[in-house]
């Protein structure tokens, strides 16, 4: 059983871990994943049609725990525990809730006091009691409701008996219903930069590169007492060396030689002997959502991927959720309107992680355009649960869309005819 200490707005975990308020997705598999022998029975719950509508759920069936993020920015929003008899909790380091003592009306305003009346929900026939970033749920009956009136120490139950906790949540703010996921905290940044936005640079449909703005740990001596977050733009084009890309992001999570290129069946000079041995590399940037290739001879970049975390598809939770703005220009099909394009015929549409693929493509592509089916699986697992992907050639950019019309990542290449 999980001995945990509670942090009212902030955080649930003990000595080795904790679940922090504004932590990532990725993080908190991450201990799932290190917990493996005391932690287990853990489910993942999503929608797979409206991803962006609701919560995405890590479940711990066994523990009574469950963490709840918000689908858009995929931080922990609320710490659920809903049976707390299959844990342990504790706060200032004293247990109110164990095997030992009974989380109780009485226990509860022993342990935190009562700041604040409770709320009696007839509906669900529940007692909640409220404090900052904390609520406790009491089953009770309707027919105790106008006691309370007179003060919680008015309720007098059957036998002597008490309500026990049903299930408590911690959040942030005052209101579980109004609560919001904080900003990614401190704490997590283990040294890592993390992306905020990015910006395709493209001229005339052509792009040149991508422009970043990265989230990092402040520096200087008052780090540790008042640390803080700095905000840098960083810009990686089409052409830059290795060490450019490196003195601008900083070392990436891992490189990746490409084992084989199937598209170099495509290639004039397949037949001939003339090309390299060596294997084109990726610069893969797990925390921005963005993978670099860079040519095996030039060590030159020459392919940007970005993708977009979205759960159903065979990468998620590799990669944080690329924040990225992909202005297109597109023919105006409606004249005498203010345009922001360069011509009066053109007007910019920007497309973002969250445009849907049905609303893109009527002014992207040909109607009788056909997709790429892309089928992903393992060496060690030929199947793929999460089913096949499509691929969109537009431009210089490769959309890949999942079948529920979300864009799951966007590839950009430079054509051969700007390389200088």
């Amino acid at each position: 059983m999980l001995d945990l200490e509670v942090v009212p707005e902030r955080s649930l975990g003990n000595e080795q871990w904790e679940f922090i308020l504004g932590m990532p997705f990725n993080q908190a598999i991450s201990i799932l994943k290190r917990q493996d022998r005391s932690i287990k029975g853990v489910q993942v719950w999503y929608s797979d049609q409206y991803p962006l509508q609701m919560d995405l759920v890590l479940n711990l069936s066994q523990d009574g725990v469950r963490l709840i993020f918000d689908p858009v920015s995929q931080r922990l929003k609320v710490i659920e525990v809903n049976n707390l008899g299959k844990v342990k909790l504790k706060y200032c380091g004293v247990h109110f809730s164990s095997p030992q003592v009974q989380p109780t009306i009485e226990q509860i305003d022993q342990s935190f006091g009562a700041t604040h009346p409770g709320v009696y929900n007839s509906e669900k026939q529940l007692f909640v009691l409220n404090f900052r970033g904390l609520s406790f749920d009491f089953p009770i009956e309707s027919k105790f409701e106008p006691k309370y009136a007179h003060g919680l120490g008015s309720l007098q139950f059957p036998n002597g008996s008490s309500p026990v906790v049903s299930r408590m949540c911690i959040y942030t703010g005052s209101s579980l219903v109004d609560t919001k996921a904080p900003p990614l905290p401190i704490l997590c940044f283990h040294g890592n930069c993390y992306l905020d936005c990015l910006e395709v640079l493209r001229e005339r449909n052509v792009t040149k590169g991508l422009k970043f703005l990265l989230v990092t740990e402040g520096n200087g001596p008052g780090k540790l007492i008042d640390p803080r977050k700095k905000i840098v733009e960083r810009i990686v084009q089409f052409g830059d060396s290795s060490q450019d890309v490196i003195s601008a992001l900083g070392c990436p999570g891992k490189v990746y030689y490409k084992a084989e290129d199937k598209m170099k069946i495509h290639s004039p000079y397949v037949h001939k002997r003339i090309r390299s041995q060596c294997s084109d590399y990726f610069f893969n940037y797990f925390t921005l959502g963005v993978d670099i290739l860079l040519d095996a001879n030039t060590h030159q970049v020459k392919k940007f991927i970005l993708h977009t975390n979205f759960p159903g598809h065979y990468n998620f939770n590799m990669y944080y959720r690329c924040e990225c703005k992909i202005p297109v220009m597109v023919e105006n099909t409606k004249p005498k309107l203010i345009q922001t394009g360069e011509s009066d015929d053109e007007e910019v549409r920007v497309i973002t992680a969250y445009s849907k693929w049905d609303s893109v493509q009527n002014y992207l592509i040909r109607p009788d355009q056909q997709p790429v089916i892309l089928n992903r699986s393992a060496s060690t697992n030929t199947s793929n649960p999460f089913g096949s992907t499509f691929c969109y050639g537009v431009q210089d950019l490769i959309f890949e869309v999942m079948q529920n019309q979300h864009i799951a990542s966007v590839t950009l290449y430079r054509p051969k005819s700007s390389v200088s």
